[in-house]
């Protein structure tokens, strides 16, 4: 797969930028919290699958120390320039096509990563590979079949074309190959590759700036995708971005499955 194709969410486009920030606010805590409780320390060797954005992969570096490697990739690394030194490493790579790009790893960590992967199943068997035995595995997924809904508490017309918008986001990524039922079946799959002491939990924002922020940059960033497929019109894209902007909505986010374990 290329940086744009099949991948509804470019990251060369100009929302990618805010979609990282958004994500970071909305899931860094989570994730920091899941990462440090695996036990991460100086020395450590990480793989940061499908890095994206920066910020995990900052907060690896610092954990892991001058002792300690960060190999942070992506189809497109060209977000990731900033943070290009040691312990850092940059590389292109493919989970879903190609070999795990390294072996011995103590963590490996994937983010809002596989649901959008068309061979998820190759993608774990080669995170899970690159582990050396006891090494920890963190996978962290969207579920956007379990809560379909950009405003839950859908009781006026601007509510309902938010969600008539989101449940046409929810096709275009459908079309593209994404499991939007993913999330869930993370524990199972984690286990039935062989990872013992699995342990799963979910966070669901509800109502944030960060949540408005994410709704803004997506929703500009595959308009022309929903036009083009007949989902929307430029009108009604422009009455729910002032929808958003107005701040008068509570606006959630698919929830997020957090599944660890450790291998053999």
């Amino acid at each position: 797969m290329t940086p744009s194709d099949g991948y509804l969410l470019d990251n060369r486009q100009a929302e990618a930028g805010e979609r990282f920030d958004a994500f970071a606010s909305l899931f860094d805590p989570t994730t920091f919290r899941h990462l440090a409780r695996l036990g991460i320390g100086p020395g450590w060797r990480c793989w940061e699958v499908g890095a994206g954005g920066t910020s995990v992969v900052s907060w690896l570096a610092g954990k892991v120390g001058p002792t300690g490697t960060v190999l942070a990739t992506d189809i497109d690394t060209s977000r990731l320039d900033t943070v290009a030194r040691p312990p850092v490493e940059i590389r292109t790579h493919d989970v879903g096509a190609e070999k795990p790009p390294g072996r011995g790893f103590d963590l490996v960590h994937a983010r809002l990563v596989l649901v959008h992967v068309p061979d998820r199943e190759r993608a774990l068997r080669s995170m899970i590979e690159a582990l050396r035995p006891g090494g920890r595995l963190l996978i962290e997924d969207a579920d956007p079949a379990l809560q379909p809904l950009t405003s839950p508490d859908e009781h006026g017309p601007d509510e309902r074309l938010a969600n008539r918008l989101r449940q046409d986001f929810r096709r275009l990524l459908a079309e593209r190959g994404a499991d939007l039922s993913y999330g869930r079946r993370l524990p199972r799959l984690l286990r039935e590759a062989g990872l013992r002491q699995v342990e799963a939990d979910a966070y669901f924002p509800l109502t944030s700036p960060a949540c408005t922020a994410l709704e803004l940059a997506t929703v500009r960033q595959i308009r022309g995708r929903l036009v083009e497929a007949g989902l929307a019109t430029d009108e009604e894209i422009d009455r729910h971005l002032a929808n958003v902007a107005a701040g008068d909505m509570d606006l959630a986010t698919a929830p997020m499955i957090s599944a660890w374990g450790h291998k053999v």
